[in-house]
């Protein structure tokens, strides 16, 4: 069970993950929805490449375009526990929280225009714009686009990552018995928080890519949503080939796992001064 104590470690945690690790997610985007290297004698651009082309065109604020994110808080049970409510967790979040966001954030992501130039004005000016401009023009649903590809890339992320996480814990302290019963060092816990994040970007990489693809464009009336799924995995493999559905991959790795080092260590962090805080001056009890 969580207090508000600990729900305020989680969001001080998500919230500085937000921060540092966004740039990345927005290279990610523009990575998958390049067409660039679908045709002969192009060659597509790589993480780096990407990068410096969203800086050169629309300066380094175009690597913040739109910023929502979600921050995970670890458990700590049994295994099947820990999966199975990581799962739930991520399943929760997609249907309630993300997938309207990732819809505006992927639509603010793939404009391709110039923020130096005041007179290249964008269809979507920021995120309350797009939100108007994608209601209006598509309806309320078109916020849901994706959701069961967002659900189930949420889902396998959290409970890869809740799973890596904690097992990788009771292995420290298995090693080092003096610190059972406290806190990690922060440089372990970011160290294990890295690694486990990393794992669900790789796992579900297919996923996520056709999910931004799916998001990006309105619906077609009369094509169902499994329909649009099956066209667009079946056109990426046939112009590209498997590569295609890892496009991204790398700066989505440098975005979550980074991320998820930055959200253990702070959450723990503030967690270990709340605990403290607790003892020293008593207050409303803590558990998990």
């Amino acid at each position: 069970m969580s207090t508000p104590k600990s729900n305020q470690s989680g969001g001080g945690a998500g919230m500085m993950e937000a921060l540092v690790c966004h740039p990345f997610d927005t290279i990610k985007v523009r990575m998958q929805l390049s067409r660039r290297g679908r045709q002969p004698g192009t060659k597509a651009r790589g993480f780096i490449g990407t990068g410096a082309a969203i800086i050169k065109r629309e300066t380094p604020l175009g690597l913040q375009a739109s910023a929502p994110s979600g921050s995970p808080t670890p458990l700590a049970i049994t295994s099947k526990a820990i999966f199975l409510a990581g799962l739930s967790a991520g399943v929760t979040e997609a249907v309630a929280v993300v997938t309207p966001m990732e819809v505006i954030k992927i639509r603010l992501q793939a404009q391709q225009h110039s923020m130096s130039d005041p007179t290249d004005v964008p269809k979507c000016r920021n995120a309350g714009h797009a939100l108007f401009t994608v209601v209006r023009e598509e309806g309320f649903g078109a916020l849901y686009r994706g959701v069961s590809l967002t659900a189930l890339r949420q889902g396998t992320n959290q409970a890869a990552n809740f799973t890596a996480y904690t097992y990788f814990k009771e292995q420290l302290y298995n090693y080092q018995p003096e610190y059972v019963g406290g806190t990690l060092p922060g440089y372990q816990t970011t160290l294990i928080g890295l690694v486990s994040g990393a794992m669900g970007p790789f796992s579900n990489a297919p996923i996520d890519t056709i999910k931004t693809w799916l998001q990006k464009t309105p619906a077609q009336e009369g094509v169902s949503a499994l329909q649009r799924i099956t066209r667009i995995a079946g056109d990426m493999f046939r112009q590209e080939g498997v590569s295609a559905f890892y496009k991204g991959v790398t700066p989505r790795v440098m975005r979550v796992a980074p991320g998820q080092a930055v959200t253990f260590t702070v959450y723990e962090f503030l967690k270990a001064k709340q605990e403290k805080s607790k003892l020293v001056g008593g207050g409303v009890e803590y558990s998990e």
